[in-house]
């Protein structure tokens, strides 16, 4: 133990905590998930997310200390997204054949997302620099922090909005869609992606590529339409 305390405090004082800790953390998580055999309560990200809070309570580091080392894997986020590329290139005639339909029901996803959430922050009496943020939660993390710096909220609050939404997303998406009928793996890909963007899709690709195609096609074009879409909602729910 004497050991493992040196360790960890050499390591707080160098950019290798957040790295190596969410490593570690992200690698048992994956280990009790296949344990739990894949139960979505066991889900990697979640159980790393828990895992890793509790650890920097419990050893009173400050955050900023972790995300130094974090910070490189956070980077990693973009081409991660990009990826999704290769599943939509494999399933590129089934979207063809899907093109009349993915746009209209994207955007009604991304509206409704984007408007139920301002409308619930506001009915709740959050001030504007919350609505505003929270209008963005269904995107990815860079695309949300941009729109909230453009219309007055905060990157930050932001981010933290787009996290909860992947999570709740993962834990809600499956018996959400199930209890819905919905069982288009086409389908269940828009939906997934567009409400819980890159989580639930990845989720998603675990077991059927062609959701993961169409999650990632969500991700793209619900990004693009909430970029063009909430400032304008927001110009009519907070003035």
């Amino acid at each position: 133990m004497d050991k493992l305390f040196h360790l960890w405090v050499y390591l707080e004082t160098t950019p290798l905590l957040g790295l190596a800790a969410t490593l570690v953390v992200y690698r048992f998580a994956v280990m009790a998930s296949r344990a739990a055999g894949g139960h979505i309560l066991a889900n990697p990200v979640l159980l790393s997310i828990g895992t890793l809070v509790l650890l920097l309570l419990a050893t009173g580091t400050p955050y900023a200390a972790y995300f130094q080392g974090a910070q490189y894997i956070h980077f990693l986020l973009g081409p991660a997204t990009v990826a999704l590329a290769l599943p939509m290139y494999s399933n590129l005639a089934r979207i063809r054949r899907s093109a009349g339909a993915i746009l209209p029901a994207i955007l009604a996803g991304s509206a409704t997302a984007s408007l139920s959430a301002m409308l619930i922050a506001r009915a709740l009496g959050a001030p504007r620099e919350v609505v505003v943020s929270v209008a963005v939660k269904s995107v990815t993390t860079p695309i949300a922090m941009g729109i909230a710096e453009q219309i007055g909220g905060d990157p930050s609050l932001a981010a933290a909005f787009v996290l909860i939404t992947g999570v709740s997303a993962i834990l809600l998406a499956g018996p959400s869609l199930w209890l819905a009928g919905i069982r288009d793996p086409r389908a269940r890909g828009l939906a997934g992606g567009t409400a819980g963007h890159g989580l639930v899709t990845a989720h998603m690709l675990l077991t059927s590529e062609t959701a993961g195609a169409f999650g990632g096609l969500a991700i793209g074009l619900n990004g693009l339409i909430t970029a063009i879409i909430v400032p304008l909602l927001a110009t009519l729910v907070v003035r």
